[in-house]
Formats: structure tokens, C-alpha cells, sequence
């Protein structure tokens, strides 16, 4: 393992005060450090909106903690959940009256973990309200899409219910358009690399230096196949394909497209992948509305890439474009 550490154990607490030192106006905590939130918090007459999960993957989550967007965040170790009580904490600083909303990756521990505080929290009477993100066609066909993983699509869920919540939408109102979104959202990974966890201290998995696995999760779950490294427009090809047999758009549809990186991957090789995307949309004549090429929601240092591809309407569209404010995502 070679990284730039101190102690592993203390990791997670580190990237947080280091986060915390770095955007003083925009982020606090609770008395938790891995309790994130804004600094404003609680936003009377607002519908707060609140994720988590583990480190490792930033921006995801609380990179996204800003006006527009999320009001707060629960961040577990690397790859693993935070707790209820962190979740709760989170809950409570956030709440301005109006409810909350959780939004979170399809993920066992993740689910089990929100519910616990989700009904704590309706115990001190605060309403909440949750929805799961599903985006990964690669873990699952059509037909059992409730199984399938969470991965950078939740961004676009942030974005659409941070927008209808800052625009004064009703608890009710910012879970029916965030559901929308993820039900116009698909995504698909590539992985040509593993990634070191600070207190493992090992790689998690191993792949030849000749070799990708298409469809790979972002803590490393199997995907569809392993096999040898294509070029990038073959592999712009599959993913792609792949994504627009799932999601089905019509010629004249207008697409979000994001191309992420997954960690080690450089930004040149991200804008080859998105040459290829455009080509091929192109020629459907499907319309990108708004490319986000960089890095959205990693894997430690995990070399490869994800696609998603978010289909707009005339409601997506102006809550799209809605300005948010975050350390790591600044629309305006």
C-alpha cells in the first residue's frame, strides 16, 4: 500500500476535519464529525434532504451537502455504512419543519441502518421520507430492477430534489420528482483497476494488467464479464448500448450525460470515452442536453469509469438547471 496517510485508523476522521477546515461557510457538523451538514442548518420551511454511506467514494455523498442540493450527510468508514444513531443526528440538526427526505444507494446495510433512524426519528415527530437509488444496469435485467445497485445516477437525484426543495416543493412533491428522476436515470461501470481500503491495507480484488470487467460495482462487485482491456471506443460502445437497450430513449429525446471517473482514472482518457458517447447519441439524433465529465462518484483509486445517461423533460430540465452550491458540485 502506498498512500498518503497517517494512522489508517484514523482516515475517515482526518478527510473529515481536513473537508470541514476547507469550507467553513458551507459545511458543520453535529457532535459526531461524521455527522455532515449544512451550515446553515436547519432551513425553516424547507424539506431537508439527507444521504450517507461509506467513505471512499467523494464526491459521493457529502460532497453534495450545499444549498440546492443535500442538507446533510452520515458518513460511515470506508465502504461501510454509518450508524442510526449517525443517520439520526443527521435528522434532527437538518429538520426545518417541513420533513425529510432520505436518499440513499440500494444497499442492505445502508437500508437497514436509515429505516432503524427513519423510525426513530418518527418517534420524535419528524417525517420521513426515503427513497432508494436503482441505477446500475449492470446488476441486475429489467425484471428485477429492485435489486439492482446504487451508483453515480444518485447524483442526479440529488440535484433534481434539492432543486424542487429549494424551490419551497412539498415533502410529497420533492419524493414524486426524485423518483421521476431515477426512473429516467441508467448507469453502467468499467473497472481496469482494484483499490487499497487504508486499513485493509490490500487490494480489494485482483485483475491482470490486460484485462477489464464491464459492469463492475463501486466497492468492487462482480460485474458482467472480465475480460481483455478493449480500446476506449469499444468499451464507450458497450456501456453505452448497453444503457440505451435499459433505458429506451426515442429520437429527439434530451439526455444528461455524465462520464465519471472512478478514481485514477485522468480526465483525457474521460473526454475520448464522451467522444464516443456523442458519436453514437449523434447518430440516434438524441440531444445531450448537459455533459458532466470529471469525477462524481468514485472508488478510492479504482482506474475506469461509469456512464449515466438521465432522460429530461420540460420538468427535469428547469430543476436541472436550478443553481446549487456545494465544495463539489457549483451550478449557476
Amino acid at each position: 500500500m502506498k498512500k498518503m496517510l497517517n494512522n489508517p485508523n484514523e482516515f475517515v476522521n482526518e478527510m473529515l476535519d481536513g473537508l470541514l477546515k476547507a469550507h467553513p461557510d458551507q459545511l458543520t457538523f453535529t457532535e459526531d464529525i461524521h455527522c455532515i451538514v449544512r451550515a446553515v442548518s436547519p432551513v425553516q420551511g424547507k424539506v431537508a434532504l439527507a444521504t450517507g454511506g461509506g467513505s471512499g467514494h467523494l464526491p459521493v455523498f457529502l460532497g453534495y451537502v450545499g444549498k440546492g442540493m443535500l442538507d446533510g450527510c452520515a458518513v460511515g468508514d470506508v465502504f461501510q455504512s454509518p450508524s442510526a444513531e449517525q443517520m439520526l443526528a443527521v435528522t434532527r440538526r437538518i429538520h426545518g419543519g417541513k420533513g425529510v427526505v432520505y436518499i440513499y444507494g440500494n444497499y442492505s446495510g445502508d437500508i437497514m441502518n436509515f429505516d432503524m433512524a427513519a423510525e426513530m426519528a418518527d418517534m420524535e415527530d419528524i417525517q420521513v421520507r426515503t427513497v432508494l437509488v436503482k441505477d446500475d444496469v449492470a446488476s441486475a435485467p429489467p425484471a428485477e430492477a429492485e435489486r439492482r445497485r446504487g451508483v453515480a445516477g444518485m447524483v442526479f437525484a440529488f440535484k433534481i430534489a434539492g432543486a424542487k426543495a429549494d424551490l419551497g416543493g412539498s415533502l410529497e412533491e420533492v419524493v414524486a420528482v426524485a423518483e421521476k428522476a431515477l426512473a429516467n436515470t441508467r448507469s453502467m461501470g468499467v473497472a481496469l483497476s482494484p483499490c487499497t481500503v487504508p486499513r485493509v491495507g490490500k487490494p480489494t480484488f485482483t485483475i491482470a494488467d490486460d484485462e477489464m470487467e464491464i459492469g463492475m460495482g463501486i466497492h468492487g462487485e462482480r460485474g458482467i464479464k472480465r475480460e481483455k482491456l478493449q480500446s476506449a471506443d469499444q468499451i464507450a460502445e458497450r456501456m453505452t448500448f448497453a444503457i440505451l437497450e435499459d433505458l429506451k430513449p426515442q429520437a429527439g429525446d434530451r439526455l444528461a450525460v455524465m462520464v465519471n471517473g472512478l478514481g485514477a482514472t485522468p480526465p483525457e482518457e474521460l473526454y475520448i470515452l464522451f467522444r464516443k458517447v456523442h458519436q453514437i447519441l449523434a447518430q440516434r439524433e438524441i440531444k445531450i442536453y448537459r455533459a458532466y465529465v470529471g469525477e462524481f462518484a468514485t472508488s478510492m483509486e479504482m482506474a475506469g469509469a461509469s456512464f449515466t445517461f438521465f432522460r429530461l423533460d420540460d420538468e427535469l430540465i428547469q430543476l436541472l438547471d436550478h443553481p446549487a452550491d456545494t465544495p463539489f458540485f457549483t451550478q449557476v
